[in-house]
């Protein structure tokens, strides 16, 4: 066996792994988030996360991380990666007003399948059967969990679907400039952006965190950058079609935070979905040791 075939199995099992925290972080700090936005405007919640994210970047990176986001030849990538995410953000908590739950979140969850569809072109990754596999057992999970039967044709369905599908977008963006940028820098640019547009809305609607609230606004902003970090450098180690399939698991730490926060009981029907998607991920694990042993 090469050791250049081992190291490149491992890598994407370690991105497998990083992935599957990633999303585990994001989880909580969108129940965090779901809190915060019921006593603050959205606006302010997203700021405040994103400030605290880039201030927690210049600490690490200092100096050389302010130099290389000048001397980067990838300005107008970052900056447009950080605008297209932000844009995702936008349509779906404009969706999420009119939308019932499971139906957001199934389809929103097409994301993944948009990923690996565009990771053929624009990345030339060969998307193996494993992957159709593993994503097919995800989505199927996910249509389980979330009962979408009723899903309607209307403007908010629409803005959901434009959010997949900047969504993965935006993944696709991430690993092209993984491949010559930091993950530091990525989450900086991004951030950036994020800080810069909401500013103007937040100085306009600002309200007065509470102490508690304070805390849980840094906590989120805390939460946030590790996941991204993560969810970075997985997209730098393993494809993105791999990272498609993983980000289904957010699905199980959102049922099991609502189990733990606000005591939703599970359903059967989200039981069933959940032991799919882990089905799913565990199949892409065993399949890529396979394939590091071969």
């Amino acid at each position: 066996m090469p050791p250049n075939d081992l190291r490149s199995g491992d890598r994407v099992l370690a991105g497998i792994g990083l992935g599957v925290l990633a999303y585990s972080l994001f989880s909580l700090h969108d129940a965090s988030n779901k809190w915060l936005v019921g006593y603050l405007p959205v606006w302010e919640v997203l700021c405040c996360r994103s400030l605290t994210i880039v201030i927690g970047c210049l600490v690490i990176g200092r100096g050389k991380l302010l130099a290389r986001a000048i001397e980067t030849p990838l300005k107008g990538p970052l900056l447009f990666r950080g605008g297209i995410t932000l844009a995702a953000w936008l349509c779906y908590y404009s969706a999420a007003r009119d939308l019932p739950l499971a139906q957001l979140l199934t389809l929103y969850f097409s994301a993944p399948i948009m990923t690996t569809l565009l990771a053929i072109p624009l990345l030339g990754e060969r998307v193996t059967g494993t992957h159709w596999v593993s994503l097919g057992l995800g989505f199927t999970g996910v249509l389980i969990a979330s009962d979408p039967f009723g899903v309607r044709a209307n403007a908010a369905t629409g803005l959901v679907l434009v959010a997949a599908g900047l969504w993965g977008y935006g993944i696709i963006l991430m690993r092209q400039i993984a491949r010559r940028e930091a993950s530091l820098l990525q989450m900086f640019y991004q951030n950036l952006v994020y800080v810069a547009v909401t500013a103007v809305l937040t100085l306009s609607d600002w309200t007065m965190p509470s102490g508690p609230q304070w805390l849980l606004l840094l906590g989120v902003g805390v939460l946030g950058g590790i996941g991204q970090f993560c969810l970075f450098e997985g997209a730098r180690l393993a494809p993105a079609s791999v990272m498609a399939t993983v980000e289904y698991t957010a699905l199980i730490w959102a049922f099991l935070l609502g189990w733990l926060i606000w005591r939703d009981v599970p359903t059967w029907p989200i039981v069933a979905g959940a032991c799919l998607i882990f089905g799913a991920g565990l199949h892409l694990v065993v399949m890529e040791r396979r394939a590091v042993r071969k």
